[in-house]
């Protein structure tokens, strides 16, 4: 039995089409696959950011952290498990300002754990997950893959930075994007999305 985790994180909860697509992916690996599904949803259920409790108890053992240190760790160590326990990963990102929502970044900056997921050696940093298929799909209102604006990007290429840090290097991406510029383009960004995962999924199929 495999088993599936799906990360959605757009503020705009199911409403939102890098949560939609994201879903689709996820419930169709299911469907093919028989595999059981852990669903964190970023937006109904939000991470709260990252205090000192968090910064200092991760680095203390465990035995000397505070009730409120061991709490903020032991919320990091939940979310590291469930990704150790995944054999696929499939999360949702909608830009907010250019990049990630505050909803994914606060995951992130749990999950990017010094010792944990990554580390350094005598060749630099190393990921410590691996063996893990990726599907990344993040959503626009602008352009970002190619032309004047790519540059501005900071959403598609943090994410896939950071997933790879942590040692999360078969990605396949899904881009949803241009769809601020009236129906068509959205009919045009929703039937690309779809192309894009019809392609993605043929090896899983």
């Amino acid at each position: 039995m495999t088993n599936i985790l799906l990360i959605t994180s757009s503020p705009r909860s199911a409403e939102g089409l890098s949560s939609r697509f994201a879903t689709e992916i996820a419930e169709r690996l299911k469907a093919h696959s028989g595999a059981t599904l852990t669903t964190r949803d970023l937006s109904a259920e939000p991470l709260p950011h990252i205090t000192p409790a968090y910064i200092n108890g991760r680095m203390a053992p465990p035995e000397a952290r505070t009730p409120e240190q061991a709490q903020a760790v032991g919320l990091a160590e939940a979310l590291v498990d469930e990704i150790k326990a995944a054999d696929t990963i499939v999360v949702g990102s909608g830009m907010i300002n250019f990049g990630p929502s505050s909803q994914l970044k606060a995951w992130i900056d749990r999950i990017t754990w010094p010792g944990v997921t990554f580390k350094y050696d005598e060749n630099g940093p190393k990921g410590l997950l691996s063996g893990k298929k990726v599907y990344l799909v993040t959503a626009s209102g602008g352009v970002f893959s190619e032309g004047q604006y790519a540059s501005f990007d900071f959403q598609t290429n943090y994410l896939l930075h950071l997933l790879r840090f942590i040692g999360l290097t078969d990605i396949e991406l899904i881009r949803v994007e241009g769809t601020a510029y009236g129906p068509d383009a959205v009919k045009a960004a929703v039937a690309s999305a779809e192309a894009q995962i019809r392609t993605a999924l043929e090896g899983a199929a």
